[in-house]
């Protein structure tokens, strides 16, 4: 079930993600950093949604490994913004609390995919 819930979450995520870029465009005329938040945040479903149709266990821990490392990388972007003054605190902190809860999904994930290969 963590699986969907991951999913559901990841695409709301993602969409959020597609909006925060076009006020970044469109209102801080802001196009490099906005580029490198929309790739890594729609990122995350992507790899998640691979993951579904993973050829193996371990396969399967790849590709939320690799959602795990976008999730991070987006985080490190919000920051970024938050820190450059590009987005207020209200809109950040609503971003990070989005993104740690899907880190935190992936990790337990993770975790309990790998304990079923032991």
């Amino acid at each position: 079930m963590k699986e969907n819930i991951l999913k559901e979450k990841s695409f709301g995520f993602a969409i959020r993600i597609i909006e925060l870029c076009k006020f970044l465009k469109t209102e801080q005329l802001e196009y490099v950093l906005s580029k490198q938040i929309l790739r890594s945040g729609t990122a995350i479903g992507a790899n998640i949604r691979e993951a579904e149709f993973a050829e193996s266990t371990r396969d399967f821990i790849h590709k939320l490994s690799v959602s795990l490392k976008e999730a991070n990388e987006t985080k490190y972007w919000l920051e970024l913004l938050f820190a450059s003054k590009m987005i207020e605190e209200k809109l950040f902190q609503s971003f990070v609390f989005d993104c740690d809860e899907i880190l935190k999904l992936l990790v337990a994930s993770i975790n309990t995919s790998k304990r079923k290969l032991s």
